[in-house]
């Protein structure tokens, strides 16, 4: 077996590795994404990866590594980001999610791609990270789950409760990062998070998962998604429920692991061989 993280597979001739494009309707939007799919006859685990608000950091390092150590890696847009039509918001990224995961199970997609809808694992940064949790935790045929700083809803929603000058801020920083994005305003997505209120809080999903593998990753040198905030009370929570299958670590790096990402593939991939 070569190594993931520094050499390409042998490669197969009769079951090429391929980067084929696919799409996906969620909510009569066209969703695009790229499967990265692994070299060999299969059928392959797949990994479905989705990147956080609005997506500057992708995380097709982490889909090639995957593709190398022979899972099926797809990386996607939600609607109204990057060119794809429809309008933005939390509960569409929720929608989209589900929406992928269940085209993924497409046997006929799954067939032409080599890969096993059956043992389909879901990993997600930050919003993504988020999505993944309340994804996997409404659908229990997923096979495991990982967020990496993942942004806990409920938990900032309570905070902007008590603190007009935050609930300001959020406006203010997402309002920032609309330029890929498309349909709507800071002050529309903390009028979003707060009608969702605690239902969007990560730490009540513990039940739902209980039984199933759960990756977390927590960010120490992060202001986006500070750790006393979003990770560790996530993680008391899921070994109070019990989790069984718990995995959870804290790196010192930023939002993005932009100084960990050799770190972060590893992580992920063992957790991921674990449960494969």
């Amino acid at each position: 077996m070569t190594d993931p993280l520094a050499a390409d597979p042998p490669s197969d001739r009769e079951f090429p590795a391929a980067t084929p494009a696919l799409t996906f309707d969620s909510g009569g939007a066209t969703l695009r994404g790229v499967l990265h799919v692994p070299a060999g006859r299969g059928p392959h685990p797949v990994v479905v990866l989705l990147h956080g608000f609005p997506g500057n950091e992708r995380n097709f390092d982490l889909a090639q590594v995957l593709r190398r150590a022979g899972y099926a890696s797809l990386v996607f847009h939600y609607r109204g980001s990057w060119g794809v039509g429809g309008s933005w918001s939390w509960s569409h990224v929720l929608e989209d999610t589900a929406a992928v995961v269940a085209g993924m199970r497409d046997r006929e997609l799954a067939a032409a791609h080599r890969f096993d809808p059956r043992r389909l694992m879901v990993v997600g940064h930050s919003l993504g990270g988020f999505a993944a949790l309340m994804t996997a935790a409404a659908d229990p045929s997923i096979a495991a789950v990982a967020s990496v700083a993942g942004f806990d809803f409920g938990a900032v929603t309570a905070l902007c409760r008590d603190d007009p000058g935050l609930r300001a801020g959020y406006v203010e920083a997402f309002e920032g990062e609309l330029g890929p994005l498309r349909g709507t305003s800071g002050e529309a997505l903390v009028d979003e998070m707060e009608a969702a209120g605690e239902t969007w809080g990560l730490t009540r999903l513990a039940p739902l998962l209980a039984d199933r593998p759960v990756l977390l990753v927590g960010t120490s040198l992060d202001a986006v998604t500070p750790y006393d905030v979003h990770h560790e009370p996530v993680v008391r929570a899921y070994q109070a429920e019990p989790v069984k299958e718990l995995e959870h670590h804290v790196f010192a790096t930023d939002h993005s692991l932009s100084d960990h990402r050799v770190m972060l593939a590893r992580t992920v991939l063992s957790f991921l061989e674990q449960h494969r």
